[in-house]
Protein backbone atom coordinates (compact mmCIF):
# COMPACT_ATOMS: atom_id res chain seq x y z
CA UNK A 1 0.00 0.00 0.00
CA UNK A 2 2.84 2.19 1.00
CA UNK A 3 4.13 1.68 -2.51
CA UNK A 4 1.43 2.49 -4.12
CA UNK A 5 1.08 5.90 -2.08
CA UNK A 6 4.58 6.70 -3.24
CA UNK A 7 3.88 6.32 -6.65
CA UNK A 8 1.07 7.90 -6.90
CA UNK A 9 2.95 10.77 -5.17
CA UNK A 10 5.69 10.88 -7.40
CA UNK A 11 3.85 10.87 -10.79
CA UNK A 12 1.43 13.53 -9.10
CA UNK A 13 4.82 15.40 -8.56
CA UNK A 14 6.06 15.22 -12.19
CA UNK A 15 2.53 15.90 -13.58
CA UNK A 16 2.24 18.94 -11.79
CA UNK A 17 5.57 20.82 -13.17
CA UNK A 18 4.15 19.49 -16.71
CA UNK A 19 1.16 20.97 -16.35
CA UNK A 20 2.57 24.76 -14.81
CA UNK A 21 5.58 24.52 -17.97
CA UNK A 22 2.75 24.43 -20.82
CA UNK A 23 -0.84 25.77 -21.86
CA UNK A 24 -3.23 25.42 -24.75
CA UNK A 25 -6.31 27.95 -25.10
CA UNK A 26 -9.54 28.03 -27.25
CA UNK A 27 -10.48 31.30 -28.35
CA UNK A 28 -12.70 32.78 -30.42
CA UNK A 29 -14.85 36.03 -31.32
CA UNK A 30 -18.67 36.23 -33.14
CA UNK A 31 -19.71 39.27 -34.34
CA UNK A 32 -23.63 39.42 -35.62
CA UNK A 33 -24.60 42.40 -36.88
CA UNK A 34 -27.97 43.94 -39.18
CA UNK A 35 -27.00 46.52 -41.86
CA UNK A 36 -28.67 49.16 -44.31
CA UNK A 37 -26.97 50.52 -47.20
CA UNK A 38 -28.32 53.58 -49.36
CA UNK A 39 -27.58 54.01 -53.02
CA UNK A 40 -26.22 50.73 -53.38
CA UNK A 41 -25.52 48.52 -57.16
CA UNK A 42 -25.09 44.69 -57.79
CA UNK A 43 -21.23 44.11 -58.69
CA UNK A 44 -19.95 43.70 -62.46
CA UNK A 45 -20.82 40.23 -63.79
CA UNK A 46 -18.74 37.53 -62.81
CA UNK A 47 -17.08 36.03 -60.11
CA UNK A 48 -15.75 37.89 -57.01
CA UNK A 49 -12.38 37.87 -58.28
CA UNK A 50 -13.49 40.27 -60.85
CA UNK A 51 -11.46 43.07 -61.64
CA UNK A 52 -12.25 45.21 -64.53
CA UNK A 53 -15.84 46.70 -64.94
CA UNK A 54 -18.05 48.98 -63.54
CA UNK A 55 -21.84 48.02 -60.66
CA UNK A 56 -24.50 47.50 -62.59
CA UNK A 57 -27.99 48.57 -61.90
CA UNK A 58 -30.49 48.12 -59.92
CA UNK A 59 -29.44 50.90 -57.61
CA UNK A 60 -31.28 51.36 -54.20
CA UNK A 61 -31.28 50.32 -50.84
CA UNK A 62 -30.20 47.37 -49.08
CA UNK A 63 -30.70 45.33 -45.97
CA UNK A 64 -28.69 42.45 -45.30
CA UNK A 65 -26.85 40.94 -42.82
CA UNK A 66 -22.36 41.86 -43.07
CA UNK A 67 -20.59 38.57 -43.46
CA UNK A 68 -17.61 40.43 -41.32
CA UNK A 69 -19.92 41.18 -38.38
CA UNK A 70 -19.75 45.01 -37.66
CA UNK A 71 -17.01 45.53 -34.85
CA UNK A 72 -14.63 42.18 -35.27
CA UNK A 73 -14.29 39.72 -38.41
CA UNK A 74 -15.62 36.47 -36.32
CA UNK A 75 -13.26 34.23 -35.88
CA UNK A 76 -11.83 30.64 -33.66
CA UNK A 77 -8.49 29.93 -33.21
CA UNK A 78 -6.19 27.80 -30.75
CA UNK A 79 -2.69 29.10 -29.09
CA UNK A 80 -0.10 27.76 -26.43
CA UNK A 81 2.93 28.42 -25.30
CA UNK A 82 5.46 25.97 -23.41
CA UNK A 83 8.44 26.87 -21.24
CA UNK A 84 11.70 25.15 -22.36
CA UNK A 85 13.69 26.67 -19.61
CA UNK A 86 16.23 29.32 -19.51
CA UNK A 87 13.93 31.96 -19.75
CA UNK A 88 12.62 30.76 -23.07
CA UNK A 89 8.77 29.45 -24.45
CA UNK A 90 7.85 27.86 -27.25
CA UNK A 91 5.03 28.86 -29.09
CA UNK A 92 2.20 28.54 -31.67
CA UNK A 93 -0.95 29.83 -32.73
CA UNK A 94 -3.54 28.57 -35.39
CA UNK A 95 -6.40 30.93 -36.34
CA UNK A 96 -9.27 30.20 -38.70
CA UNK A 97 -11.77 33.26 -39.99
CA UNK A 98 -16.00 32.16 -40.95
CA UNK A 99 -18.81 33.70 -42.04
CA UNK A 100 -20.92 34.39 -38.64
CA UNK A 101 -24.46 34.26 -41.11
CA UNK A 102 -22.95 30.99 -42.61
CA UNK A 103 -20.69 29.01 -40.64
CA UNK A 104 -18.93 28.98 -43.69
CA UNK A 105 -15.01 29.31 -43.50
CA UNK A 106 -13.83 33.13 -44.80
CA UNK A 107 -11.70 31.69 -47.81
CA UNK A 108 -9.44 28.91 -47.88
CA UNK A 109 -6.83 27.29 -46.13
CA UNK A 110 -8.67 26.39 -42.72
CA UNK A 111 -6.41 28.42 -40.61
CA UNK A 112 -6.69 31.03 -43.01
CA UNK A 113 -5.58 33.93 -40.68
CA UNK A 114 -2.64 32.71 -38.42
CA UNK A 115 -0.58 29.79 -38.90
CA UNK A 116 2.73 30.55 -36.72
CA UNK A 117 5.13 28.51 -34.71
CA UNK A 118 7.80 29.95 -32.33
CA UNK A 119 10.41 30.84 -29.91
CA UNK A 120 10.36 33.61 -27.54
CA UNK A 121 12.54 35.18 -24.34
CA UNK A 122 13.53 38.52 -23.18
CA UNK A 123 15.13 39.24 -26.75
CA UNK A 124 11.85 39.05 -28.73
CA UNK A 125 9.22 36.50 -30.27
CA UNK A 126 10.55 35.05 -33.81
CA UNK A 127 7.89 33.06 -35.80
CA UNK A 128 7.39 31.34 -38.87
CA UNK A 129 3.78 30.98 -40.74
CA UNK A 130 1.51 32.66 -41.68
CA UNK A 131 0.51 35.88 -40.05
CA UNK A 132 0.31 40.02 -40.16
CA UNK A 133 2.85 42.05 -41.41
CA UNK A 134 5.44 44.25 -39.15
CA UNK A 135 3.41 47.19 -40.91
CA UNK A 136 0.72 45.79 -39.24
CA UNK A 137 2.11 45.32 -36.14
CA UNK A 138 3.52 49.07 -35.97
CA UNK A 139 0.39 50.99 -36.86
CA UNK A 140 -3.06 49.29 -35.76
CA UNK A 141 -2.99 51.02 -32.58
CA UNK A 142 -3.24 54.18 -34.14
CA UNK A 143 -6.81 52.94 -36.09
CA UNK A 144 -9.79 55.42 -35.16
CA UNK A 145 -12.16 52.73 -35.36
CA UNK A 146 -9.82 49.79 -33.63
CA UNK A 147 -9.70 48.07 -37.16
CA UNK A 148 -13.71 47.73 -37.50
CA UNK A 149 -14.80 45.22 -39.69
CA UNK A 150 -17.39 47.09 -41.19
CA UNK A 151 -16.85 50.73 -41.53
CA UNK A 152 -12.96 51.73 -41.05
CA UNK A 153 -11.21 51.61 -44.50
CA UNK A 154 -8.09 49.39 -42.94
CA UNK A 155 -7.40 47.35 -45.71
CA UNK A 156 -6.91 49.93 -48.25
CA UNK A 157 -4.94 51.59 -45.33
CA UNK A 158 -2.77 48.56 -44.83
CA UNK A 159 -3.01 46.46 -47.84
CA UNK A 160 -4.55 43.40 -49.01
CA UNK A 161 -1.00 41.73 -48.72
CA UNK A 162 -1.90 42.92 -45.01
CA UNK A 163 -1.56 38.98 -43.95
CA UNK A 164 1.02 36.94 -45.92
CA UNK A 165 1.86 33.17 -46.18
CA UNK A 166 5.58 31.83 -45.89
CA UNK A 167 6.84 34.45 -43.45
CA UNK A 168 9.36 35.06 -40.85
CA UNK A 169 8.18 37.54 -38.21
CA UNK A 170 10.76 39.16 -35.56
CA UNK A 171 9.27 41.18 -32.72
CA UNK A 172 10.44 42.92 -29.62
CA UNK A 173 9.88 45.00 -27.05
CA UNK A 174 12.74 47.35 -25.26
CA UNK A 175 10.53 49.18 -22.28
CA UNK A 176 7.78 51.34 -24.38
CA UNK A 177 9.89 50.74 -27.70
CA UNK A 178 8.30 47.84 -30.12
CA UNK A 179 10.73 47.01 -33.28
CA UNK A 180 9.61 44.44 -35.66
CA UNK A 181 10.29 42.93 -39.24
CA UNK A 182 9.48 40.23 -41.46
CA UNK A 183 10.33 38.65 -44.41
CA UNK A 184 8.31 36.30 -46.68
CA UNK A 185 9.61 34.10 -49.09
CA UNK A 186 6.45 34.00 -50.90
CA UNK A 187 2.56 34.65 -50.20
CA UNK A 188 0.27 33.09 -52.08
CA UNK A 189 -2.30 33.82 -53.78
CA UNK A 190 -5.72 34.38 -51.70
CA UNK A 191 -9.51 36.39 -52.01
CA UNK A 192 -7.87 39.14 -50.26
CA UNK A 193 -4.80 39.58 -52.64
CA UNK A 194 -6.77 38.72 -55.50
CA UNK A 195 -8.78 42.61 -55.92
CA UNK A 196 -5.16 44.34 -56.58
CA UNK A 197 -5.30 43.75 -60.03
CA UNK A 198 -2.00 42.48 -59.87
CA UNK A 199 -0.95 38.73 -61.72
CA UNK A 200 -0.64 36.61 -58.47
CA UNK A 201 1.31 33.06 -58.48
CA UNK A 202 1.35 30.73 -55.75
CA UNK A 203 4.10 31.68 -53.35
CA UNK A 204 7.53 30.44 -53.25
CA UNK A 205 9.19 30.14 -56.83
CA UNK A 206 11.62 28.05 -57.21
CA UNK A 207 14.62 29.84 -59.35
CA UNK A 208 12.58 33.25 -58.75
CA UNK A 209 13.55 34.34 -55.33
CA UNK A 210 11.66 37.75 -56.04
CA UNK A 211 8.45 36.22 -57.28
CA UNK A 212 5.84 36.56 -54.60
CA UNK A 213 7.93 37.44 -51.78
CA UNK A 214 7.62 40.67 -49.27
CA UNK A 215 9.34 42.35 -46.51
CA UNK A 216 8.79 45.39 -44.19
CA UNK A 217 9.80 46.63 -40.67
CA UNK A 218 8.28 48.61 -38.69
CA UNK A 219 8.82 51.03 -34.97
CA UNK A 220 6.68 51.70 -32.55
CA UNK A 221 6.68 53.97 -28.87
CA UNK A 222 4.44 54.61 -26.36
CA UNK A 223 5.03 56.02 -23.12
CA UNK A 224 2.90 58.25 -20.59
CA UNK A 225 -0.01 58.84 -23.19
CA UNK A 226 1.90 59.42 -25.71
CA UNK A 227 2.46 56.56 -28.82
CA UNK A 228 3.76 57.20 -32.04
CA UNK A 229 4.91 54.67 -35.35
CA UNK A 230 6.66 54.04 -38.02
CA UNK A 231 6.61 51.32 -40.48
CA UNK A 232 7.38 50.34 -44.34
CA UNK A 233 5.60 47.60 -46.19
CA UNK A 234 7.04 45.97 -49.95
CA UNK A 235 5.84 43.05 -51.76
CA UNK A 236 7.02 41.64 -55.31
CA UNK A 237 3.79 39.70 -57.24
CA UNK A 238 4.39 37.95 -59.93
CA UNK A 239 2.55 35.71 -62.20
CA UNK A 240 3.18 32.26 -62.07
CA UNK A 241 2.91 31.66 -65.98
CA UNK A 242 5.62 34.28 -66.20
CA UNK A 243 8.02 33.94 -63.41
CA UNK A 244 10.69 36.34 -62.80
CA UNK A 245 8.31 38.95 -64.20
CA UNK A 246 7.68 40.91 -60.74
CA UNK A 247 5.47 44.20 -59.95
CA UNK A 248 6.30 45.85 -56.94
CA UNK A 249 4.13 47.48 -54.17
CA UNK A 250 5.37 50.25 -51.79
CA UNK A 251 4.11 51.75 -48.51
CA UNK A 252 5.46 53.55 -45.88
CA UNK A 253 3.16 54.72 -43.17
CA UNK A 254 3.02 57.02 -40.10
CA UNK A 255 0.85 56.93 -36.99
CA UNK A 256 0.61 59.38 -33.79
CA UNK A 257 -1.87 59.25 -30.70
CA UNK A 258 -2.34 61.01 -27.34
CA UNK A 259 -4.75 59.86 -24.22
CA UNK A 260 -5.47 61.69 -21.57
CA UNK A 261 -7.92 59.68 -18.68
CA UNK A 262 -11.10 58.55 -20.88
CA UNK A 263 -9.95 60.37 -24.38
CA UNK A 264 -7.69 59.01 -27.05
CA UNK A 265 -7.03 61.29 -30.43
CA UNK A 266 -5.01 59.66 -33.04
CA UNK A 267 -4.10 60.36 -36.89
CA UNK A 268 -1.83 59.11 -39.13
CA UNK A 269 -0.76 58.87 -42.86
CA UNK A 270 0.22 56.39 -45.48
CA UNK A 271 1.80 56.45 -49.03
CA UNK A 272 0.95 53.67 -51.56
CA UNK A 273 2.81 53.03 -55.15
CA UNK A 274 1.47 49.73 -56.68
CA UNK A 275 3.47 48.63 -60.01
CA UNK A 276 3.00 46.36 -62.69
CA UNK A 277 5.91 44.19 -63.97
CA UNK A 278 6.16 46.61 -66.86
CA UNK A 279 6.90 49.15 -64.70
CA UNK A 280 3.16 51.28 -65.28
CA UNK A 281 1.35 52.19 -62.14
CA UNK A 282 -1.54 49.97 -60.66
CA UNK A 283 -2.55 52.91 -57.78
CA UNK A 284 -0.49 55.83 -56.07
CA UNK A 285 -2.57 57.25 -53.53
CA UNK A 286 -2.27 59.45 -50.15
CA UNK A 287 -4.63 57.82 -47.15
CA UNK A 288 -4.77 60.44 -44.55
CA UNK A 289 -7.40 59.45 -41.06
CA UNK A 290 -7.75 61.38 -37.71
CA UNK A 291 -9.78 60.27 -34.88
CA UNK A 292 -11.56 60.47 -31.39
CA UNK A 293 -11.77 57.37 -28.89
CA UNK A 294 -14.03 58.77 -25.73
CA UNK A 295 -14.70 56.18 -23.04
CA UNK A 296 -17.82 57.93 -21.46
CA UNK A 297 -18.65 55.41 -18.61
CA UNK A 298 -17.45 52.33 -17.71
CA UNK A 299 -19.65 50.67 -20.16
CA UNK A 300 -20.20 53.41 -22.95
CA UNK A 301 -17.24 54.03 -25.37
CA UNK A 302 -17.69 56.35 -28.24
CA UNK A 303 -15.10 55.68 -31.50
CA UNK A 304 -15.28 58.73 -34.20
CA UNK A 305 -13.21 58.28 -37.80
CA UNK A 306 -12.57 60.57 -40.43
CA UNK A 307 -10.61 59.42 -43.85
CA UNK A 308 -9.09 60.58 -46.75
CA UNK A 309 -7.57 59.07 -50.05
CA UNK A 310 -6.27 61.24 -52.30
CA UNK A 311 -6.11 58.80 -55.72
CA UNK A 312 -3.43 61.09 -57.68
CA UNK A 313 -3.38 57.87 -60.65
CA UNK A 314 -5.03 54.46 -61.35
CA UNK A 315 -4.54 52.15 -63.91
CA UNK A 316 -6.54 48.54 -63.87
CA UNK A 317 -4.84 46.56 -66.29
CA UNK A 318 -0.64 47.46 -67.45
CA UNK A 319 -1.93 48.73 -71.05
CA UNK A 320 -5.45 50.44 -69.72
CA UNK A 321 -5.11 54.70 -69.75
CA UNK A 322 -4.62 56.05 -66.20
CA UNK A 323 -7.01 57.84 -64.40
CA UNK A 324 -7.47 60.32 -62.18
CA UNK A 325 -10.35 58.69 -59.29
CA UNK A 326 -12.94 60.92 -57.52
CA UNK A 327 -10.78 61.15 -53.98
CA UNK A 328 -12.82 59.47 -51.25
CA UNK A 329 -13.93 60.90 -47.78
CA UNK A 330 -15.39 59.00 -45.46
CA UNK A 331 -17.05 59.49 -41.63
CA UNK A 332 -17.61 56.56 -39.40
CA UNK A 333 -19.13 56.59 -35.74
CA UNK A 334 -19.31 53.76 -33.63
CA UNK A 335 -21.34 53.48 -29.86
CA UNK A 336 -20.82 50.51 -28.41
CA UNK A 337 -21.63 49.26 -24.97
CA UNK A 338 -20.65 46.93 -23.12
CA UNK A 339 -22.89 44.47 -21.15
CA UNK A 340 -19.88 42.28 -19.26
CA UNK A 341 -16.44 41.83 -19.84
CA UNK A 342 -17.08 39.07 -22.99
CA UNK A 343 -20.48 40.34 -24.32
CA UNK A 344 -21.06 44.27 -25.84
CA UNK A 345 -23.82 45.46 -28.50
CA UNK A 346 -23.47 48.55 -31.05
CA UNK A 347 -24.48 50.69 -33.06
CA UNK A 348 -22.16 51.87 -35.69
CA UNK A 349 -23.04 54.32 -38.80
CA UNK A 350 -20.88 55.83 -42.09
CA UNK A 351 -21.08 58.21 -44.90
CA UNK A 352 -19.15 58.21 -47.48
CA UNK A 353 -18.62 60.89 -50.21
CA UNK A 354 -17.03 60.65 -53.81
CA UNK A 355 -16.90 56.65 -52.92
CA UNK A 356 -18.03 53.35 -51.41
CA UNK A 357 -17.81 52.62 -47.92
CA UNK A 358 -14.09 51.55 -47.36
CA UNK A 359 -13.14 52.44 -50.57
CA UNK A 360 -14.95 49.62 -52.01
CA UNK A 361 -13.95 49.30 -55.14
CA UNK A 362 -12.51 47.79 -58.81
CA UNK A 363 -9.44 48.21 -56.78
CA UNK A 364 -10.58 45.39 -54.19
CA UNK A 365 -13.08 43.70 -56.52
CA UNK A 366 -15.92 44.74 -54.74
CA UNK A 367 -14.93 42.01 -52.17
CA UNK A 368 -16.87 43.37 -49.33
CA UNK A 369 -19.98 44.20 -51.66
CA UNK A 370 -20.64 47.85 -51.43
CA UNK A 371 -20.47 48.79 -55.31
CA UNK A 372 -21.25 52.10 -55.92
CA UNK A 373 -22.83 52.94 -59.74
CA UNK A 374 -21.25 55.75 -61.27
CA UNK A 375 -23.34 59.05 -61.25
CA UNK A 376 -23.75 58.20 -57.01
CA UNK A 377 -21.95 61.04 -55.12
CA UNK A 378 -22.85 59.52 -51.46
CA UNK A 379 -23.21 56.74 -49.58
CA UNK A 380 -25.05 56.15 -46.48
CA UNK A 381 -24.68 52.71 -43.90
CA UNK A 382 -25.47 51.82 -40.60
CA UNK A 383 -25.33 48.74 -38.33
CA UNK A 384 -26.50 47.70 -35.54
CA UNK A 385 -25.34 44.01 -33.70
CA UNK A 386 -24.07 42.02 -30.38
CA UNK A 387 -20.59 40.85 -29.98
CA UNK A 388 -19.32 37.93 -27.78
CA UNK A 389 -15.77 37.21 -26.94
CA UNK A 390 -15.41 33.55 -26.01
Amino acid sequence: MRKSLFALAALAAMAGPAQAQSNVTLYGVIDASIQYVNRVASPPPGTALVTSGVPVAPVGHRWDMPRAGGLSSSRWGLRGTEDIGGGWQALFNLESGFDWDTGNLTTAPLFNRTSIVGLSSQYGKLTLGRQVTSMTDGLINFAPLRFAATYEPGIWWLGLNYRQSNMAKYVGQFGPLQAAAHYSFGTTTSLQAAGTGQPLGTGETPGSLKDNNAWGASLAYSSNGFGAGIAYDEWHPASAATPGNTGKERKVGVGASYTTGPLKVMGGYRYRNSEFSNGATLIRDDYWFAGVNYQATAALGLQLGYFYSNIKSFQPNPTAPSRNLANPQQVSLVVDYNLSKRTDVYIATSWVHNGSLINDSQFTAYLFNYPQAPGQKNMIGATMGVRHIF
